[in-house]
């Protein structure tokens, strides 16, 4: 969103021998909403190159600036920054001094303070009229200051300017707070250094704490390479410090020059561990905030329709750079996907007037078509956009495309509709009412004079994101990076929940589409309850499965940890939830037609803007002395998109927030919609007596009919494959591969079962779970899942059952179960490793056809034992066994049920078989060793 800011800066006489006065820059937009004729350019006040090149963050003539600081603290992608800076008037006549700042346009100023000679100027966030008229009261003599302007792709520039005497000091001080966004797998806070002058004291401190962990971090300088080596960077699992502080010498841009070579952007890119793909919630200060940015998943298949502008307008370095980004896009689609091309000017082409596969003889012949492309003429979106809409819905209704796939539209234009329709809002109708809700629209503006809020609320209302494309830079590098973030959904249909009664005012959480790299974020407030504990259950669909995945949160956890830490910013939960919300309802006011509605969400945004502290479209920030005689004024203009209503009258008194429906894409919930949040992910439990394999490894044969349990060990190698089940009749085999301890205990290497694969011949689904992870994979797809998070996975017939760090069941068509259990050792133990164990109930519905170590008991042998006698162990009796024709010594014993304890165990009473089970399973066990994890039995 374009934002276009004022500060007006008034202040009061102070003594009859000297004044202040603020320089105006800059003009008021009008109040009143104009009736603007649909062909008419919106007015953007944009930095022009060479002022780019002048900018400076402090101004003036021979004035002395003693100190520059800037101080960033990011707390769980939350960013609270603070530039301070110390100026001296030492020239002999009065002058005005400047102080400028580029901050992102995504962030929300906080506050100003100013202190000139020992006033102090303090802000508060007030509603605009309210503001403006302490203001006026203040200002009857005095001028007015300063503008923000966007200046280049995400910048806005906050600038003052204030009139001071000779000999004056000034200290200026500016707090703004953004999210940190991640894109293509990290997030990247960037503070613009430009002081303009050498600076004795010059520092920048960039403080991170990431409760889960910092995986990763980077820092760089856009200003030169003897300036990376300045850079400190101090690590640790969940903090980091960055510092930049070149002294005097350092900063110059020569040895003996004047002038400062500070002049450009600091960058600090980091990512955060991430234990599941159930996501992140954090609890603070009852705000709740949930991150959710799984891994390890294959993506979706795209179905992708490319409408490019081909006007007059775009002939030279545009349709050169656009030609070269679709050069390059076009190379990274995959064999699995569809697409097409259509070029529009007044006419409308198709490359192709179906989708068609991504093979290489395509996207070969799709390339030679756009390099040969002519711009010219008019510009008719409205048409282009609709045949593209057509294009996919009829690719689907007749079939063409994978029901798992993503259907988008990726428009690339620079100038707003001259042929066709040209009514702006109209166009927005037509497009919406044939888009299906499986289609996302994504919309690159390319320069200024294109109407990118018209991109922007067509993009949001359909599902999809606009960006500004910056003709003047290398703009096919920024188509390339923008088709980047969107080239890779995994997710379709994501939705985020909560129990009943456990979260309010909770912001957008269903969500179309998740791309790789990216991060959805939801934020509310917390109930208190019982538990303590707040649970979150996210369901999606991915390539093949359904998804559902739960993970919960300490009410009081995070909070202790943050007490501790001396750089966090301990209100991040709170200001996050504000700045979502404030962001989402900015969002929905772009989208609503009605005056009602729309000044009713003026009245929600306004009320948060003034309890959070955030200088919004709708707020200013007035700036005054403690006794309150002398004001400036922060304030913000008209919203270009706000329509008629420009803030209302300040409110009077508590105002309930009353949330406004959302906009149709928006699938957001009631704020508590509990009854349709589940409480927990339903795990299938198995009956009390199983089959079980278990430890290094023990085999436990439960046999109903006879009610007993007979156990045998393996001794077989590290690395062999043991067969458990293997039903060529229901196409289900369950395998085994054996790890070994790190070493010999007592002359002794024990193995144990370190992977288990569960495979599902007829749908080519196979399960295979690791002490690390939980793999499930089709063929085509690969998605992988860790044990930190309670999830439930289903694919084709067979579903997953994750509990968190305990184990796993997988179950085929409700009629097989396998139940893996995970046993965590002592990372540091010098003999032993983390290993699985399997239970498998006895009433299992396999066919007729089954084997295995395990199944070959589904069929229950006749056992018959007698004879039981006292044996060399006075605790363990020995009885003769007779089974399958054989007659057996077996010995009583004892063997362990870890179900219920992972620890201690549930001893089982068991008659053991010796030598490998000889005897008691169908011959010897080496019958069973298989050469994959999802071989079959081979049987006589």
């Amino acid at each position: 969103m374009r934002r276009s800011l004022l500060l007006l800066l008034g202040l009061l006489l102070l003594h009859q021998s000297c004044s202040f006065e603020f320089v105006i820059d800059g003009e008021w937009e009008d109040e009143e909403p104009g009736v603007h004729d649909h062909l008419e350019r919106h007015k953007r006040a944009t930095l022009t190159s060479e002022e780019e090149d002048d900018f400076e963050a402090i101004r003036g003539h021979d004035i002395k600036v003693k100190s520059y600081r800037v101080e960033s603290r990011i707390t769980s992608r939350f960013a609270h920054t603070t530039i301070r800076s110390s100026v001296v008037n030492s020239n002999t006549r009065a002058q005005s001094i400047g102080f400028s700042v580029q901050i992102p346009k995504r962030a929300f100023i906080s506050n100003f303070t100013m202190n000139v000679n020992g006033i102090t100027f303090v802000g508060s966030v007030k509603e605009k009229t309210v503001a403006r008229r302490l203001y006026a009261q203040a200002t009857a003599r005095n001028k007015a200051a300063a503008i923000i302007r966007a200046n280049s792709q995400d910048l806005e520039t906050f600038n003052t300017e204030v009139h001071v005497p000779p000999g004056s000091n000034i200290e200026f001080e500016l707090h703004y707070q953004e999210m940190m966004e991640r894109r293509l797998g990290s997030y990247e806070h960037l503070l613009y250094l430009q002081p303009g002058r050498l600076v004795p004291q010059f520092q920048v401190d960039v403080y991170i704490y990431e409760p889960k962990g910092i995986s990763k971090i980077e820092a760089h300088t856009s200003l030169g390479e003897q300036f990376e080596e300045l850079i400190q960077l101090t690590v640790t699992k969940d903090k980091a410090h960055v510092v930049f502080k070149p002294n005097l010498q350092q900063q110059r841009k020569c040895e003996n020059c004047t002038d400062s070579a500070i002049d450009g952007v600091f960058s600090v890119a980091y990512d955060v561990t991430r234990d599941s793909n159930a996501g992140e919630l954090q609890v603070s200060d009852l705000y709740f905030v949930h991150f959710f940015a799984p891994e390890n998943l294959s993506p979706l298949p795209k179905n992708i329709v490319f409408v490019i502008d081909v006007s007059g307008s775009m002939w030279g370095v545009k349709m050169k750079q656009t030609v070269e980004a679709m050069t390059a896009i076009l190379d990274d689609l995959k064999d699995e996907d569809r697409f097409s091309i259509i070029d529009f000017n007044h006419n409308v082409r198709c490359w192709r007037e179906d989708l068609v596969p991504a093979h290489s003889l395509q996207v070969a012949d799709a390339k030679r078509y756009i390099q040969n492309i002519k711009p010219n003429g008019g510009t008719n979106i409205n048409e282009a956009l609709l045949r593209a809409a057509q294009m996919l819905v009829r690719a689907s209704s007749q079939g063409f495309v994978d029901s798992t796939s993503v259907s988008m539209i990726i428009l690339v234009s620079d100038g707003d509709p001259t042929v066709g329709e040209i009514k702006l809002s109209k166009i927005q109708k037509n497009v919406k009412r044939v888009m299906t809700e499986e289609i996302s629209l994504f919309s690159l503006g390319i320069g200024f004079d294109v109407d990118y809020d018209f991109l922007e609320r067509i993009a949001m209302e359909n599902r999809g994101t606009a960006q500004r494309i910056y003709a003047n830079q290398d703009a096919a590098k920024q188509i390339r990076e923008f088709y980047s973030q969107v080239s890779s959904p995994l997710l379709k249909r994501v939705s985020i929940k909560f129990p009943e009664d456990s979260v309010t005012e909770v912001t957008q959480s269903n969500f179309d589409k998740f791309f790789s790299g990216s991060e959805l974020v939801v934020a509310g407030k917390v109930q208190l309850s019982e538990s303590n504990t707040l649970t979150s259950i996210t369901s999606a669909s991915a390539a093949g499965l359904d998804l559902s995945l739960q993970t919960d949160a300490d009410f009081t956890e995070l909070d202790l940890e943050l007490a501790k830490q001396q750089h966090s910013f301990t209100g991040f939960a709170r200001q996050m939830w504000a700045y979502l919300t404030i962001k989402q309802l900015i969002r929905e006011r772009s989208l609503v037609t009605t005056v009602g509605k729309k000044r009713r969400i003026t009245k929600q945004i306004t009320e948060l803007a003034l309890q959070h502290s955030f200088v919004t479209p709708l707020t200013a920030l007035l700036v005054e002395s403690e006794d309150a005689t002398e004001r400036l004024l922060f304030d913000s203009s008209r919203d270009p998109r706000q329509g008629c209503c420009a803030g209302g009258q300040a409110p009077s008194g508590p105002v309930n927030v009353v949330y406004a429906p959302p906009p149709p894409w928006v699938q957001v919930p009631t704020p508590t919609p509990p009854s349709q949040a589940q409480t927990d992910i339903e795990v299938m439990t198995l009956p009390p007596k199983v089959n079980i394999v278990d430890n290094d490894p023990h085999f436990i044969v439960h046999l109903p009919r006879s009610n007993m349990d007979v156990c045998f060990n393996i001794d077989s190698k590290p690395g062999h494959i043991l067969n458990l089940v293997s039903d060529a009749g229901t196409g289900v085999v369950v395998n085994g591969q054996l790890i070994s301890s790190k070493q010999p205990h007592k002359d002794k290497l024990s193995t144990y079962f370190g992977i288990i694969s569960v495979y599902y011949q007829p749908e080519g689904v196979g399960v295979t779970v690791s002490t690390d992870h939980i793999a499930v994979a089709d063929g085509r797809n690969n998605h992988s899942f860790t044990w930190g998070a309670t999830a439930e996975i289903a694919q084709d017939g067979v579903t997953v059952s994750i509990v968190k760090n305990s184990h796993a069941t997988v179950t085929i068509n409700n009629g097989i179960r396998v139940m893996v259990l995970l046993h965590r050792v002592w990372r540091k133990h010098p003999v032993n490793v983390d290993f699985l164990g399997i239970y498998i109930p006895d009433n299992n519905q396999y066919s007729p056809l089954v084997h295995g170590l395990i199944g070959q008991f589904s069929r229950e042998p006749q056992v018959s034992v007698y004879d039981v006698h006292e044996g060399p162990d006075p605790l363990k009796k020995e009885a003769t066994m007779e089974v399958k024709g054989q007659v057996l010594l077996v010995t009583r014993g004892w063997q362990k049920d870890y179900r219920r304890d992972t620890k201690r165990g549930a001893s089982v009473s068991c008659w053991f078989v010796h030598n490998s089970g000889k005897g008691f399973i169908d011959g010897r066990y080496t019958d069973y060793i298989v050469p994959h994890l999802s071989s079959f039995l081979q049987t006589a």
